[in-house]
């Protein structure tokens, strides 16, 4: 039995989608905080538990029988250690073989603010003793390409990155490294895979390619930290994410989004997604 948490979001469902290629759907749980939510995934005969981070006690009967459990980590950021403790916890209770975590791509010296909840999980998850496989996943092409709309609006995509390269990939392609572990014949447990594209980019660069494909005028306007946040919250973005948006394009500057080390598309065995890619589908 294999339980994916956080099941209705959008990684969840792709890696539910790409278990069901190599697991009998009877054998997968969709843990979620809203069954209801998930009705698509229950026709498609995947076990459907409901499963809040907050509420511990929801927890234990989601992780019952399971053999390996995925926590996609929680997008509440401020909550999120207590709440992947809370999942952890649980798996050890249920004496999972392999918990397999979410995190960020060098989670333990990254600049990123919002590496800190995830290197206080990675040593919460030592010091359990549940056998685990850390995935550090690196910066999504979709972190970008969801807003091109308003790039192509503005004729602009604005940002504090600089000259700093960017290796995202496509979030298909960590499903997919979610996958590859959760089924490998090999023992996963005590493994951290640091996970980025192939490629890289500069901001300036994605713009053009936005501009090429679109054609119609994009630059890049590269504005301080301070300056970025304000124009995202006068964009009417909340507090959080205009502070989490301009933080980690301020550390991508500084090479913190930066990684040659293709063990991602070692993990899955081809080429991760081309940016070109995934502007095409956005457009």
């Amino acid at each position: 039995m294999i339980v994916i948490t956080g099941a209705s979001g959008q990684l969840g469902r792709l890696v539910i989608e790409r278990l069901l290629k190599k697991v009998a759907a009877s054998h997968i749980v969709a843990a979620v905080r809203s069954p209801e939510k998930a009705a698509d995934l229950a026709a498609l005969g995947v076990q459907v538990r409901k499963a809040d981070y907050s509420q511990p006690d929801t927890l234990d009967g989601a992780f019952a029988g399971a053999e390996k459990v995925l926590l996609i980590s929680s997008s509440e950021i401020g909550q999120r250690f207590a709440q992947h403790k809370a999942v952890i916890d649980a798996a050890k209770r249920a004496g999972v073989k392999l918990l397999g975590y979410t995190s960020v791509l060098r989670a333990d010296t990254s600049l990123l603010g919002l590496a800190a909840e995830h290197h206080q999980t990675e040593i919460a998850l030592t010091q359990s003793g549940v056998p685990a496989v850390v995935l550090r996943n690196g910066w999504y092409h979709e972190n970008y390409t969801a807003g091109i709309a308003g790039d192509l609006a503005h004729g602009a995509h604005f940002g504090s990155a600089g000259e700093g390269r960017i290796s995202s990939a496509a979030r298909a392609d960590y499903a997919a490294a979610a996958v590859a572990v959760l089924t490998a014949s090999d023992s996963q447990a005590g493994k951290t895979y640091e996970l980025a594209g192939d490629s890289s980019y500069t901001l300036s660069e994605f713009a053009a390619e936005v501009a090429r494909q679109a054609g119609k005028p994009v630059v890049y306007t590269d504005l301080p930290e301070a300056q970025y946040k304000a124009a995202l919250l006068n964009a009417g973005l909340p507090e959080f994410v205009a502070e989490l948006l301009a933080n980690s394009d301020a550390a991508a500057a500084k090479g913190a989004l930066f990684d040659d080390g293709h063990q991602l598309s070692a993990l899955i065995g081809r080429a991760t997604t081309p940016l070109s890619q995934s502007v095409a589908e956005a457009l």
